[in-house]
């Protein structure tokens, strides 16, 4: 049957009254369309006027050739719906390795997905099923995914796995992951599987959004242990809010990440580690020129990885616990991470410390940082109730307080059986944590009455520009400023080497070390070896 290059779906069945199941439909187009490109090797699009097309019980299986376009965001709507088949997931088009023996060699080529909405707050399963997706590909070459707003799924908002010469640009996910409690496979608005391809997959995601997701804003995950971890990825001009992890390095190899902003999210900003399903951590990656601010507690988590690493001319402050937090999960790699490289970062005004070395470290290099005005928590503990003390969905109040700016940061308050995490405070309130990635209030049980008893813990000390609790061996420390310019000053010393810790060889040199609260430096276990000379304070 001949077929013209582009139709439109109302002449093919379609429907778009929000009532009719149009899936039937757009199965029987994209399977006709695939066949006539199979058939001549030309591409077809399916153009979808504006309206709302219901997508019930069954995802629909996609093929190669065939593009959906449609007439913008908030006009051409999917919704999906499951009321027939509660246990299945139905992401508007899947094709997979497992279920349709995606591969390298049976791949969807020359595919779009364009200027459409997908709602998936309609589909839920029974159980949590990772393949309760918005979009569900594996194998994608040629692929462009373009103006797409992705929502409320129960997983993955957009994912799709092991897409090559492909872009992925202009995607907004919001709160998807709904069925996700933070710690299940998937869950995250924008989640990409890695490695089917070898050891290059060239993917850029560009311009994207994602708000209030389960898990992750946006990651790459290499899905089997025992392959290359890929090259060729990148992901530029992104904006990560509101999710558990914003952008996440779960297994690529030299991902580049640049001129992005992860702001506001629960464990971390940017995060490599073995969480994802190979367990195998990222390395060889370089982030640059992004702001990480906000984050409820670690601005930067990095660790199971070999290394290299490379942070550059980004801003990474305001989080709730450290700045940089090096450190390494049960399970994952846990060889000392070499060549590690913080350069030219704005590292300021994060709750704790700095940069903190939890796990070992070779060869890392520490060069022309501002490392200033950290341990911003550093209020004593508090009490309070009765009148004065008043409760909203995200902040309290206590008139009679008079407390330091943002001296709480990153504080678990507790009230009766509930707590919730301070992300600043003025000298009377205290603004709050959403309880999860998503929610609109910090609460679990409801905002608690007026004049209820609350707590918050004493601040810990010290609290350093650059603490190391682990072995550092042969690091470069130059030409830094670590210093606290605020008053009164919170940051207690430039430099801390715990009990805990060992620092052999290397160099520090040509430093500033002055100005902080209490010392220059403390170690409590002494340097040996290396060089140390020029460093002020």
């Amino acid at each position: 049957m001949s077929m013209p290059l582009t139709v439109d779906a109302r002449e093919h069945g379609l429907v778009g009254d929000g009532t009719t199941n149009d899936q039937p439909a757009l199965q029987k187009l994209v399977d006709t369309l695939g066949e006539a490109c199979a058939a001549d090797g030309r591409p077809r699009i399916i153009h979808v006027p504006a309206g709302r097309y219901v997508i019930q019980d069954e995802p629909t299986l996609w093929r190669s050739g065939v593009s959906l376009l449609g007439a913008g965001r908030g006009a051409t709507c999917f919704e999906l719906r499951n009321p027939g088949r509660p246990a299945s997931p139905v992401p508007l088009a899947w094709f997979t390795a497992a279920k349709h023996g995606a591969g390298r060699g049976n791949c969807l080529a020359d595919i779009a997905f364009a200027h459409l909405e997908v709602d998936g707050s309609g589909a839920r399963t029974e159980e949590y099923d990772p393949l309760a997706k918005g979009l569900g590909l594996q194998y994608v070459l040629r692929g462009r995914f373009t103006d797409l707003y992705i929502h409320d799924t129960a997983a993955t908002g957009f994912g799709c796995d092991f897409l090559q010469d492909t872009v992925v640009e202009g995607v907004l996910a919001e709160r998807c992951g709904a069925q996700d409690p933070g710690e299940k496979m998937g869950g995250a608005g924008i989640g990409i599987g890695i490695g089917g391809w070898g050891g290059v997959e060239r993917l850029t995601v560009t311009a994207c959004t994602a708000t209030g997701n389960g898990t992750n804003g946006i990651f790459v995950e290499l899905q089997q242990e025992n392959w290359p971890p890929p090259r060729g990825i990148r992901i530029t001009a992104c904006h990560a809010e509101d999710n558990r992890f914003g952008i996440s390095d779960w297994g690529a190899d030299g991902l580049l990440v640049t001129s992005s902003t992860m702001i506001g999210n629960h464990e971390a900003g940017f995060d490599v580690s073995s969480q994802g399903t190979a367990g195998v951590g990222g390395r060889g990656g370089i982030v640059t020129g992004c702001v990480i601010d906000g984050n409820v507690r670690d601005g930067v988590g990095l660790g199971n990885t070999p290394g290299p690493y490379a942070l550059r001319g980004t801003r990474i402050s305001n989080n709730g616990r450290y700045g940089y937090w090096q450190h390494n999960l049960a399970g994952g790699d846990q060889e000392p991470a070499t060549d590690i490289v913080l350069e030219s970062n704005d590292i300021r005004d994060n709750a704790l410390d700095g940069v903190r070395f939890d796990a070992a470290l070779r060869e890392v290099a520490i060069l022309g940082n501002r490392v200033h005005d950290n341990g911003r928590r550093a209020a004593p503990a508090a009490k309070g109730e009765g009148p004065g003390v008043r409760f909203a969905p995200r902040s309290m109040t206590d008139e009679h307080a008079d407390w330091a700016p943002d001296a709480h940061r990153g504080k678990q308050l507790t009230v009766g059986g509930q707590t919730a995490m301070v992300t600043g405070n003025t000298g009377t309130v205290l603004a709050l944590a959403p309880a999860r990635p998503g929610a609109d209030t910090a609460w679990d049980n409801g905002t608690p009455a007026p004049g209820s008893a609350y707590h918050l813990p004493d601040a810990p000390t010290p609290r350093a520009g650059l603490t190391a609790d682990a072995t550092v061996t042969h690091p470069h420390l130059h030409g830094n400023r670590v210093r606290d310019d605020q008053q009164p000053r919170t940051q207690t010393h430039a430099l801390w080497i715990t009990h805990g810790a060992r620092w052999t060889g290397g160099r520090v040199t040509s430093n500033d070390f002055s100005g902080n609260a209490s010392a220059a430096t403390r170690f409590d276990t002494a340097p040996t070896g290396g060089r140390w000379h020029d460093n002020d304070g």
